[in-house]
């Protein structure tokens, strides 16, 4: 059994982006955006639940714009283009499931500029059957 006091363990996380779990059929991944930070937009070919545990921010979804605190949930059917920027003073914490996986099995990335690189390189690449 995994257990994680996932509240705790994403604030406790420095890093941009830090895979906890893959499994088949989900993956659980800890963010912590910088403030002025964002994910960048994106598009997946993966469904992504995103919970906010700090901070706040914007999530924009498919052109739509709102707001996101802690306590927030936000759901990214796959093939929509999203992005989440930290517009606050302090990081703006998330902790997201994929389904299926998105990115290698504990992949941890200290920076969005290390994840792009990653990601460009082919060397964040979920696991495959």
């Amino acid at each position: 059994m995994e257990h994680y006091t996932i509240a705790t363990v994403a604030e406790q996380s420095p890093d941009f982006r830090r895979v906890l779990w893959t499994g088949k059929h989900t993956q659980l991944v800890v963010m912590t955006i910088p403030p002025g930070g964002e994910i960048g937009e994106e598009v997946h070919e993966v469904d992504q639940i995103l919970t906010f545990v700090s901070g706040v921010g914007k999530a924009v979804v498919s052109g739509e714009t709102r707001k996101v605190a802690q306590g927030d949930l936000v759901v990214v059917p796959a093939g929509r283009k999203h992005n989440f920027l930290n517009d606050g003073p302090n990081p703006l914490v998330l902790y997201t499931v994929y389904g299926p996986p998105e990115h290698a099995d504990g992949a941890v990335h200290k920076t969005k500029e290390e994840a792009d690189a990653a990601e460009e390189a082919g060397q964040d690449e979920p696991p495959t059957a």
